[in-house]
């Protein structure tokens, strides 16, 4: 049985055109591969899927653990995700992975190696982080010991920053070495297509923005409200979030936060468009405008 997979930067379109290609399949259930979907209550920031759109295609890896869930990480994500694309196989029926965190897909579709760690040079990197100008300083070693590393890592982002230190001191290798590393993708652990959906950049920026107004319209601010003081650290640094907690902090006014927000999304959309290029096993199919008219070349694709 051969499964498939779709990914893309955020903000593509590609959750839509998934739910359509799924109900029109009707042999596939949907598996995120969202690194921030998996926490519950976390929904309007993330994109979540509607509880609709749920009950009509059964959605996997969505809600799954508490938003103050220190210990979620991606070697978690790879141990449930096999586990559920072999239930879903045990069943008759496709998995479709749906994501655009790289990391996450692929410790999914590639025997990725997990990196050990340890709680105590982990606490020691973060006590650094947290001192004025800490996060910037641990960068900077991150870009000199490991530069492809730093180059898929936000350079705000403190847990990833934190995390690939950590096992460049623990390991004594290179972070980036973990997994089939830049520009080498052999066979995939299970049968499997893999379609990307590519935007012009003009257009994915319009779509960011658009998407940053819905939420604020749908009610982010009072998300984050309610959320505030549970999410774990990892949660926190959410897109959306993050920002929306500095905006209820007095730091920042909420249009400068959702600014924030917009850039940081277009930061993270090239990083993932990045990252996805270079795995060869991706079909791309590319749209001027509308994601959704890509819908007859997939299914045409995905029913031989």
């Amino acid at each position: 049985m051969t499964h498939l997979a779709l990914v893309g930067p955020t903000a593509s379109g590609k959750s839509t055109l998934a739910l359509a290609a799924a109900r029109a399949l009707g042999d596939v259930e949907i598996v995120s591969c969202d690194s921030m979907q998996v926490y519950r209550g976390l929904d309007i920031g993330t994109a979540k899927p509607s509880p609709a759109e749920r009950a009509a295609v059964p959605h996997h890896l969505v809600d799954i653990v508490d938003p103050d869930d220190e210990d979620w990480s991606v070697a978690r994500f790879q141990e449930e995700a096999r586990k559920v694309v072999a239930e879903i196989e045990g069943r008759g029926r496709r998995a479709l992975l749906v994501g655009g965190t790289g990391l996450y897909f692929q410790a999914v579709v590639d025997d990725l190696r997990i990196p050990a760690e340890d709680p105590d040079v982990r606490a020691e990197l973060e006590a650094r982080t947290n001192e004025p100008g800490g996060i910037a300083a641990a960068y900077a070693e991150l870009t000199e010991r490991d530069p492809a590393a730093a180059e898929r890592i936000d350079p705000h982002n403190a847990r990833r920053i934190v995390r690939a230190l950590e096992v460049i001191r623990v390991t004594g290798e290179p972070f980036s070495s973990f997994g089939p590393g830049i520009g080498m993708f052999g066979p995939s652990a299970f049968p499997l297509r893999i379609a990307g959906v590519w935007l012009p950049r003009r257009v994915l920026a319009e779509r960011i923005v658009s998407r940053v107004a819905a939420m604020r319209d749908q009610g982010l601010v009072a998300e984050v409200e309610g959320l505030r003081g549970r999410m774990s650290r990892t949660a926190a640094q959410a897109i959306g979030y993050r920002e929306v907690l500095r905006h209820l902090d007095g730091d920042a006014t909420l249009d400068e936060a959702l600014d924030e927000a917009a850039r940081r999304t277009r930061s993270f959309a090239r990083r993932q468009r990045m990252w996805f290029r270079r795995d060869p096993r991706i079909v791309w199919y590319a749209t001027a405008r509308n994601p959704d008219a890509l819908l007859p070349t997939l299914l045409a694709a995905w029913s031989r």
